[in-house]
């Protein structure tokens, strides 16, 4: 099968919902691409340009809407131009939620489908499973394999301990995780040390990057430090248990000696680094935990705390494996080195330099 025709064949699902009245008149994307913009640019001709609607489409589509709900959707000011009002950046919170809650897992979803396809219709196709946290820089992987048309990955985002774990059950050959840097590492050594062994798996770097505080432009709370979350009454959405920013979060609060009971909405709980920021610029908490590039994606300010180490790991006996050699060869690659530089607070110092257990804990 030739790279086109695979391309053509390649399942994928996107997240949406709708809302309908009794006219059946459904709420659609078209509409939230247009709001987004409009946040963005300020002005509604600068909108439907960017979208490529005309400007008498872009103001019909605003009007019919706002007579929908008899409600304004967009502020129009004199010499000002456009900007949502409360309800339109409601919808377009409500737009950014459900792709930042449910993505990832479609993602993971079409990826499995789109493994399971690919081997009916091609026997001989090799193909690359990897179970990882979820990263701004490992989502780039399946864009950046494309270069393999003969390589077929199937890439799923579950918590660090659960990718070790399938790694070690045969489930997947690679396991991607975060080691925090700079004396910060001990809860995650100690929950993920049970996972990985000196002889039995080797380790491959992928990128260097910053965790910290999401926290509303101009930071309104005046969140200084983790100490804030303790005296202040801040309002918290963290991530799962058994993630990496969990376990890396946990560690800090130990080192600063604040104890998780006191943080009002520690016991809140989101599956990505999105859907923490898109929590944190819905209002509905103060601020929240993860890496920098999701806090830009949702207009935050970022208020740094830690490094970490994002890492493979794979069985000793298949690092020099032809699949895993070629991805070492694409990390190491100027097209990846320009993406993560895209990225703030990221870098990639070391990508597809392999190493031991001893020299990762390093």
């Amino acid at each position: 099968m030739s790279e086109s025709s695979y391309i053509m064949r390649k399942v994928k699902l996107s997240p949406s919902w709708s809302l309908s009245n009794e006219k059946n008149e459904t709420l659609g994307s078209e509409l939230f691409v247009l709001l987004d913009v409009i946040r963005r640019t300020g002005t509604l001709a600068e909108a439907a340009k960017q979208t490529k609607i005309s400007y008498r489409h872009a103001w019909n589509l605003v009007n019919h809407w706002k007579n929908f709900f008899g409600s304004d959707l967009v502020r129009f000011t004199r010499g000002k131009g456009a900007s949502l009002t409360e309800l339109g950046e409601k919808l377009l919170w409500a737009e950014q939620r459900v792709s930042a809650r449910v993505g990832l897992q479609l993602d993971s979803l079409a990826s499995e489908i789109n493994l399971e396809i690919s081997r009916a219709l091609v026997s001989a196709r090799s193909s690359l499973t990897i179970h990882a946290s979820h990263g701004y820089a490992v989502a780039h992987l399946p864009e950046l394999l494309k270069k393999l048309p003969d390589l077929q990955v199937d890439l799923r985002y579950i918590g660090a301990a659960e990718s070790l774990a399938s790694l070690n059950h045969g489930d997947c050959d690679l396991a991607g995780f975060h080691l925090p840097t700079e004396g910060n590492g001990k809860t995650v050594i100690d929950n993920l040390s049970p996972l990985w062994s000196e002889n039995r798996h080797r380790f491959i770097h992928l990128v260097t990057r910053t965790q910290g505080l999401f926290v509303s432009p101009a930071n309104p709370r005046g969140i200084e430090s983790l100490s804030d979350l303790d005296t202040k009454h801040i309002k918290f959405v963290n991530r799962q248990i058994g993630s990496g920013t969990r376990m890396l979060f946990d560690q800090l609060l130990t080192k600063k000696n604040i104890e998780s009971a006191n943080i009002e909405g520690y016991q809140s709980e989101e599956f990505t680094h999105a859907a923490v920021a898109a929590y944190v610029a819905s209002g509905m908490a103060d601020t929240g935990f993860g890496v920098q590039p999701a806090a830009t994606q949702f207009g935050l300010d970022f208020i740094p705390l830690a490094q970490e180490k994002y890492m493979f790991a794979c069985r000793s006996k298949d690092v020099r494996k032809t699949d895993i050699l070629e991805l070492i060869k694409l990390l190491k690659s100027s097209e990846f080195a320009n993406y993560v530089k895209k990225l703030p607070g990221y870098s990639a110092p070391e990508a597809g330099t392999i190493v031991t257990l001893k020299e990762a804990l390093a």
